[in-house]
């Protein structure tokens, strides 16, 4: 098992130089996500329910195929001006060495001027377990020994089934 404090390497390539001043890092020693910037040559002002799709200049290769990428949006951004990822999350897998994008998304009810360089979502890096399917006629017991195939099993009564408290 890995030294607790050792961190994943992984290899990046700068698309456009001026990104070198504008690397994602860490904003604190408990954040989880590295900010992602819009790579604009100029300001794009986003009309509501307008999408765009954003460069980030960057190409991040993870290479372990126990990690991915998962690109969130900002919290701020999406609370208190509409902005959120056109797509709600973008899943990066470890094989993928294109450029990172990002959907832009103004779901708000007001223009919004993103600038160039502005920090625009997040990037955090995730464990990938991949797992084997297995066909079967019926599921057997469930977690703590409940029945799941009584008539009371979960996913019977479809979304929200479970109850709203």
């Amino acid at each position: 098992m890995p030294h607790p404090d050792a961190k994943p390497r992984l290899a990046v390539k700068l698309l456009d130089e001026r990104l070198r001043d504008h690397m994602p890092r860490y904003a604190t020693e408990g954040s989880a996500g590295m900010d992602l910037r819009a790579l604009l040559d100029a300001p794009l002002s986003l009309e509501p329910g307008q999408c765009e799709l954003v460069r980030t200049g960057l190409a991040i290769h993870i290479a372990d195929p126990g990690l991915a990428g998962l690109i969130l949006p900002r919290s701020g951004l999406g609370h208190k001006h509409g902005i959120v990822l056109g797509n709600l999350v973008g899943l990066i897998d470890s094989d993928y060495q294109g450029e990172l994008m990002i959907s832009v998304w103004n779901r708000g009810q007001s223009d919004f001027t993103l600038q160039p360089f502005e920090r625009l979502a997040q990037y955090v890096l995730v464990p990938v377990v991949q797992a084997e399917l297995e066909v079967v006629d019926d599921f057997e017991q469930g977690p703590h020994g409940t029945d799941t195939r009584g008539t009371g099993q979960r996913g019977t009564g479809g979304f929200g089934s479970s109850g709203r408290h």
